[in-house]
């Protein structure tokens, strides 16, 4: 490491510590020909892949524009910022680890759309609205009825059929509950 003032590569590391950010570390320098004291951080480099985009066009992965978009679909939603950084941090830590060189707009997109579901469900469908290129309503009403047949889904993973015989059973589970006799 060079002195930035007058450039003598002998350097003393005086501190160092975790950068703000945990992904970094902090070192405090000191120059052995002036003595000047300076900062300078060590990150990983990340080579994150190229993005293939629907055009057949090629770009780095830019986590700024991901975030824009996400932002976007979110506006006047009840959506932690936090939520969005975490929510963008994880697919880019998704598209790092894949060892891929060149990952496909449509893939992050998915990743993305998949996210957003469980954060909020209106900015979802903002999102998927553009994602998709929805031109007719028809195609919004196909993305509602999903959804709402997602929402008939116990938390076992099994699709309530007949809700009526369903609330029956769940009735009949109580009362025996409550009676102590377990059945």
């Amino acid at each position: 490491m060079r002195c930035p003032v007058c450039r003598n590569p002998n350097t003393k590391v005086l501190d160092s510590r975790d950068g703000r950010d945990a992904t970094s570390i902090r070192r405090r320098r000191q120059c052995e020909g002036c003595g000047h004291r300076f900062t300078t951080f060590e990150r990983i480099e990340e080579n994150l892949p190229i993005v293939i985009k629907r055009a057949g066009t090629r770009q780095p992965f830019d986590r700024n524009k991901l975030l824009g978009g996400l932002k976007l679909a979110c506006r006047k939603r009840p959506v932690k910022p936090e939520h969005l950084e975490t929510l963008v941090a994880q697919i880019e830590q998704w598209a790092f680890t894949r060892g891929d060189r060149e990952v496909h707009a449509t893939e992050i997109g998915e990743r993305a759309m998949h996210y957003l579901h469980d954060i909020d469900q209106v900015a979802y469908v903002r999102f998927v609205s553009v994602y998709r290129s929805f031109e007719s309503v028809e195609e919004f009403e196909r993305l509602l009825h999903e959804m709402e047949k997602a929402e008939r889904v116990d938390p076992e993973g099994q699709r309530t059929l007949f809700e009526a015989a369903a609330a029956r059973a769940d009735a009949a589970r109580a009362e025996g509950q409550g009676r102590g006799d377990g059945s």
